[in-house]
């Protein structure tokens, strides 16, 4: 067994998919070091997810490529419902613009998104990825640093992380090393997955297109300028059809032209989430914690939200003298959530492909005629990530709205620079006020090391104002991940429980990263 030269280290991530770099990178950008363990020595060239939404596009911003992911994406209308002779049923529309700034849907290559992903990961030296290696254990559990042995064309190696981040998929090595076990949400079903390139006349609307028959359920969308998908149920007992028999509809009968088949594949789509995410100071991610169907398209995005709500606690309790019981919210918050969308995603697989059972023709006339009531679309259309449940880090309640959703993100404008409302405010908690802030609450920002800010100094459209008049609150406590902690009713004086959820965080005025010096310069000018 070699010992590493640089044994002890942080952070260690098992996967680098999608998961596990943006957990990387969102730790790199709060002076966090990681070691990222790898089977492929490269990005897995073949397609799989295509699609995310505007929270997600806002969290690679937070890691630092969301310009990048806008440049490789492009927005998407959003979701049809057809009926099995392809005529509109329903359409949910998406908007360009969503509450987090960014298009409500995005289609994109996975691939794409890995390679911008490892650029990214490039440029940091907070972060070394080991490509070509075999985690071979992790473990055992205990109070100290944590063993995780790997194997490469040298020999067996060995590191000891602080933290364990295991992002190694629904076969994860990291879930088995912490006893974690599925709980089965009873969904199972065997689709055919196509993706193809042509330049061909392809019949498509910009968004996705799901196909309400029982017969042959699908589901397809185009990725980008030629790529395209197709996804299809597979009947009991059923052979191999051709792709050309699967995909006519959508192609002019007559035409034979390019059509270059990228990937065909069989995948069983599941609903499971794991019994726990958690054992000491090892950690379960995306798909190792959570499997969902992707009938609304929110298996990676579930995967990237766990990143994003454990990184800013974790690099709190490793390097600001954030309480351990921070860590004990990542679960709590991410595990109801994650399976209220799996959830979801199983409805509406079975509203939408009507399932395969008696009661099958029942649903189809049930959704038919729910569609017809008028706003229905339109709510549906909204985001389809719920709020967090309440707990230390969310102060729900009867005259609080907001605790548990996310700040908007509007273009903002501060001494003649418009940037986005995220870059303004950097890595760190907010207090957020709707006129200029009193003295107690700029003493309890002051006592914890952040700002507080006036939503009329920011130069935005008027779009924080009427959140928080919409929210009736007078002030909120942002988290570093935007998500809302408290509030300040309107006519209130103070947040709640001050104390209860101060005490977790233990903040210190802490070195400011070198990226992030020009934004706090920013924060100054902006509350003076």
């Amino acid at each position: 067994m070699n010992v590493d030269e640089a044994a002890r280290v942080p952070v260690v991530i098992v996967g680098a998919g999608p998961v596990g770099v943006t957990a990387a990178l969102l730790l790199a950008r709060r002076g966090v070091r990681s070691v990222v363990l790898e089977r492929h020595r490269d990005v897995y060239p073949l397609p799989r997810a295509v699609a995310n939404d505007d929270e997600i596009h806002r969290i690679l911003q937070a890691a630092g490529v969301g310009e990048e992911f806008t440049s490789i994406s492009r927005p998407a209308n959003g979701l049809r419902l057809l009926d099995s002779r392809h005529r509109v049923m329903a359409e949910f529309r998406r908007s360009r613009q969503g509450h987090h700034g960014y298009p409500q849907s995005s289609m994109f290559d996975q691939p794409e998104l890995e390679r911008v992903l490892r650029d990214a990961l490039a440029q940091r030296p907070e972060c070394k990825l080991r490509g070509g290696v075999e985690v071979t254990g992790v473990g055992p559990d205990t109070t100290g640093p944590v063993r995780v042995t790997y194997r490469d064309d040298h020999g067996e190696h060995e590191l000891w992380a602080e933290t364990v981040l295991g992002c190694d998929g629904a076969n994860s090595l990291t879930r088995e090393a912490i006893g974690g076990v599925w709980e089965d949400l009873r969904f199972e079903e065997k689709w055919t997955v196509i993706d193809a390139e042509t330049t061909g006349p392809v019949r498509c609307w910009e968004g996705v297109d799901q196909v309400c028959d029982p017969d042959r359920p699908g589901t397809f969308m185009r990725v980008n300028e030629t790529r395209y998908r197709w996804e299809f149920r597979l009947r009991e007992g059923e052979g191999q059809e051709t792709v050309r028999e699967l995909v006519a509809p959508w192609l002019p009968p007559s035409y034979n032209g390019d059509f270059e088949v990228v990937r065909e594949t069989r995948y069983t789509f599941r609903a499971r989430v794991a019994d726990r995410w958690r054992s000491g100071r090892v950690f379960l991610l995306g798909d190792a914690a959570h499997l969902t169907p992707p009938f609304i398209g929110q298996g990676l995005c579930s995967g990237l939200r766990d990143a994003y709500n454990l990184t800013w606690k974790l690099a709190s309790v490793l390097q600001q003298g954030g309480d351990e019981r921070l860590l004990d919210t990542y679960e709590s918050e991410r595990k109801p959530h994650a399976r209220h969308v799996v959830r979801l995603a199983v409805t509406m697989g079975w509203a939408m492909t009507g399932g395969q059972d008696g009661a099958a023709a029942f649903r189809r006339r049930a959704l038919a005629a729910a569609c017809r009531i008028p706003g229905l679309t339109e709510l549906a259309g909204r985001d389809l990530s719920p709020p967090l449940t309440a707990g230390p880090l969310v102060r729900r309640g009867v005259r609080r709205r907001l605790p548990g959703t996310h700040c908007p993100q509007p273009w903002v404008s501060v001494d003649g620079r418009r940037t986005r409302l995220d870059e303004l405010l950097g890595d760190s908690f907010t207090v957020l006020t709707a006129t200029e802030p009193g003295p107690s609450l700029t003493a309890l920002a002051h006592s914890l090391g952040i700002r507080a800010l006036s939503v009329t100094d920011l130069g935005d459209d008027g779009t924080l104002a009427a959140w928080l008049r919409g929210g009736r609150a007078d002030a909120v406590l942002l988290r570093p991940d935007r998500v809302v902690l408290d509030v300040v009713p309107s006519g209130g004086h103070d947040f709640t429980a001050t104390a209860a959820w101060a005490s977790l965080l233990h903040t210190t005025r802490s070195p400011v990263p070198a990226e992030r010096t020009a934004t706090k310069r920013l924060l100054r000018s902006t509350t003076r």
